[in-house]
């Protein structure tokens, strides 16, 4: 079955990236310098680019969740990373070469960390004070990004917008394998409510935040953002929160703190030397000259 988790999660992780451009384009169709509100949404989910986006990432979160059904959180995570090069090959025009070292360098880095975190967890049941404390931890993460993003604009909102969305996101995927594997192997009379109430908050939160990060910078940056935390958010819930790992050794830990050192330095030059970025910064120096 773990095979089976794996095809629906490579799917899943194709539609993710063709979902992201379908709402980029339609958000920004829509919005101009970032500026998405509530009262724009009526405009946006009548979009028929954006509303095409959303049933492809409706299909995503249907695979996704088929995925943590048959397989633990660590065996499905990394793979959701193969949406940044798949959204990178979409805008292959716009990226230049540091742009690709920057994709390539974050998808493998994200990969090394997951993969290396999948022979220390063990599959188990996650008890409700631990759903509340690992929601806690991201609230306050969360909170933490967006407070920079409200203090930034362009791309940096953007990164940290998307940086938000993936650490909701990541609590989703715990959550989501709390629902499957409980109703798997205790039956839907022991529905976990408190984790489905949560996912259901979580994601609703994250996909916002996504919308708000599209009308501020592009796909692939909110993607390679996106990503980055959401696996890495799981992982560290499962060991820090949950306690799925025993001894972890030095040389492990260094490990996974090299590769998100390697996933954030990437995502940062992506950021940079997008074509998006790059133009805005041509139109602030000249805007500058002309003053």
């Amino acid at each position: 079955m773990i095979t089976v988790a794996i095809v629906f999660a490579i799917v899943g992780a194709a539609c993710s990236a063709v979902g992201a451009q379908l709402q980029h384009d339609g958000v920004r169709a829509e919005t101009q310098e970032g500026k998405l509100t509530l009262r724009k949404l009526g405009n946006l989910i009548r979009n028929p680019v954006w509303l095409r986006g959303f049933v492809v990432l409706f299909a995503c979160a249907i695979l996704q969740i088929l995925a943590l059904t048959f397989a633990p959180i660590t065996v499905v995570a990394p793979i959701v990373v193969l949406a940044l090069p798949m959204v990178a090959l979409l805008n292959a025009r716009e990226l230049d070469v540091p742009g690709w070292l920057a994709v390539a360098a974050t998808t493998g880095a994200i990969v090394l960390f997951v993969t290396n975190t999948a022979g220390q967890v063990t599959e188990q049941e996650i008890p409700a004070r631990e759903v509340l404390l690992a929601g806690q931890f991201v609230a306050v993460g969360v909170a933490a990004l967006l407070a920079v993003a409200a203090a930034t604009r362009g791309i940096v909102r953007c990164v940290t917008l998307a940086m938000a969305a993936g650490a909701a996101y990541g609590l989703v995927t715990v959550l989501v394998r709390d629902v499957t594997y409980t109703v798997r192997t205790e039956g839907i009379t022991h529905l976990p409510v408190l984790s489905l109430a949560g996912l259901v908050v979580a994601f609703l939160a994250g996909s916002w935040f996504v919308q708000l990060g599209y009308a501020s910078g592009p796909p692939d940056v909110v993607v390679g953002a996106q990503t980055m935390l959401n696996p890495a958010v799981a992982t560290t819930i499962g060991f820090g929160v949950l306690g799925e790992a025993g001894g972890l050794d030095s040389g492990f830990l260094t490990t996974l703190a090299v590769c998100g050192a390697i996933a954030v330095t990437g995502i940062v030059v992506l950021a940079r030397h997008h074509p998006d970025a790059v133009q805005r910064r041509r139109l602030r120096r000249e805007q500058a000259h002309s003053q």
